[in-house]
C-alpha cells in the first residue's frame, strides 16, 4: 500500500470553505479511481493559516499513477485551489504503507 501525502494552507477564515471544495473535488474524484483505498483530511489552524494534509491510500504504485499521471510526485490542482491556497506546491510525497489499523500492510 501507497501514501499519498500533499499539504497546503490557507487562511483560517477560508479553513472550512477550503474544506467543502476538497469534498466536492479531490476527495471524490480520488475514491472514484480503482485502486483508492481511501482518503484522510487533515487540518491544523494555528496563527490565523489552516495547514491541510490531504492523505491518499493507494493499493500500488500503479494505482497512482491512475490519479496523478507517469510523474507521480507532481501535485495535481483544481482550478480553484489557487483563490484558497497561499502557495502551490509543486510536489508530493509518497511513503510505503507499513501498518495500518488491525494489520500489517504488506
Amino acid at each position: 500500500m501507497i501514501a499519498r501525502i500533499w499539504k497546503g494552507r490557507t487562511l483560517a477564515s477560508q479553513a472550512d470553505r477550503y474544506l467543502d471544495y476538497l469534498l466536492a473535488t479531490g476527495v471524490y474524484d480520488l475514491r472514484t479511481i480503482e485502486g483508492n483505498a481511501g482518503v484522510y483530511v487533515l487540518r491544523r489552524i494555528e496563527a490565523g493559516k489552516a495547514e491541510f494534509t490531504f492523505v491518499s491510500l493507494w493499493d500500488s504504485l500503479e494505482a497512482v499513477r491512475r490519479f496523478a499521471g507517469e510523474d507521480v510526485e507532481r501535485a495535481i490542482y483544481y482550478p480553484e485551489d489557487k483563490d484558497y491556497l497561499l502557495s502551490l506546491a509543486p510536489k508530493v510525497l509518497h511513503y510505503e504503507v507499513l501498518v495500518v489499523p488491525d494489520r500489517v500492510a504488506g
